[in-house]
């Protein structure tokens, strides 16, 4: 019995012995991890800060009535392109009862008085073709007379802008008619027939019947970084992306950077405006968001690698060049402009070396 078992245990043993040595041989026959390699390139390297916001004309006028009502017509829609002095919309004034019942009652009153002066002007005529009295006396009851009448035609109109909102001699000046003040597109109509509209004046701002702008003068508004304010300066040139214009980048020229940080999410940020150049393919609506790069700092031209082939340790950065095939030794190289993917080699680095690339 003891025989068996010894007989056992050492054939386990010589499988176990058997099965590591075909281990460390298949391991030894395993293919060596083989690295790519990648060379520098001469490129532009362009630094660039972020600025968002948005496409909105440079003046957006809005149209305000001179006189409280309800709206009676609109003649005009957004998106229309309008001339100034085109009509907008039409007014109907409602009266206020205690002035238009003191209106009437100047209109009473006044032709009271024309009636009473032509009577004294028809008596005393007759006695001037009678020569009983001179010119003289007779010219004040002429004066009487045309008094009346102005008086008469004043009430009138005085009455009929109370009711109508313009006086008869306003003819097409009439303040019920709301008019463009400037040439542009109409961007919104924020008011339908019927509504309820007040006039502008000191203490209130007045309805807004439309608003209408200059399409082909927009500018960009955004914010940047405090930690990159002071790297702009007026005149610089920005490269603009709509996300509504798909593959399509606008220029920009900045025109204003705010003296004056305002806090957003956290952190400071100044306020840019850019005049957008138009480009008579697009169409740009107002409102747009959009992202302008803000060229910082580039260099043109330079030997440049991508920075995920760089190894940066406290003394500097580093590279593994290839020696011969597969074999690599590190090299420390001197850098300088980095764009975030690729960065500009000042030394260290030649384009016929081969860079070991890691393994992902």
């Amino acid at each position: 019995m003891k025989t068996v078992l010894r007989i056992s245990l050492l054939v386990v043993i010589l499988l176990i012995f058997g099965w590591t040595i075909w281990f460390l041989y298949e391991k030894d026959q395993a293919p060596p991890e083989v690295f790519e390699t990648e060379q520098a390139e001469t490129r532009d390297i362009i630094k660039k800060s972020v600025a968002t916001g948005s496409v909105v004309p440079r003046n957006e006028i809005f149209i305000k009535p001179q006189i409280s009502g309800i709206i009676q017509s609109i003649h005009v829609k957004p998106g229309d392109i309008i001339e100034e002095g085109n009509l907008i919309a039409k007014v109907k004034v409602i009266p206020n009862m205690v002035s238009l019942n003191n209106s009437e009652n100047r209109v009473n009153r006044a032709k009271i008085s024309l009636e009473n002066s032509q009577v004294d002007y028809d008596r005393n005529k007759s006695l001037l073709s009678q020569e009983v009295i001179s010119a003289a006396e007779f010219q004040p009851f002429e004066l009487a007379r045309k008094q009346a009448l102005e008086e008469v035609n004043a009430a009138e109109d005085a009455l009929a802008i109370v009711k109508d909102g313009v006086s008869k001699k306003a003819g097409n000046s009439s303040n019920t008619l709301i008019k463009s003040t400037v040439r542009g597109m109409v961007l919104d109509v924020p008011v339908e027939e019927g509504y309820n509209v007040i006039e502008a004046n000191n203490f209130n701002d007045g309805t807004t019947i439309a608003s209408v702008a200059d399409m082909e003068n927009l500018i960009f508004q955004g914010q940047v970084d405090e930690s990159e304010v002071e790297k702009l300066h007026l005149g610089m040139e920005l490269i603009m992306t709509i996300g509504a214009i798909e593959s399509h980048e606008f220029t920009a020229t900045l025109e204003y950077i705010s003296p004056k940080g305002v806090q957003d999410e956290g952190a400071i940020k100044f306020e840019i405006e850019a005049a957008v150049k138009i480009d008579s393919s697009q169409f740009i609506r107002a409102g747009y968001s959009a992202n302008a790069n803000v060229v910082l700092e580039r260099k043109d031209n330079v030997l440049s690698i991508d920075e995920g082939l760089i190894s940066f340790e406290e003394d500097g950065a580093y590279v593994e060049i290839e020696t011969t095939e597969q074999q690599f030794e590190r090299r420390k190289l001197e850098l300088g402009l980095s764009d975030g993917i690729y960065i500009e080699v000042i030394s260290g680095l030649t384009e016929e070396d081969k860079i070991k690339k890691p393994n992902k």
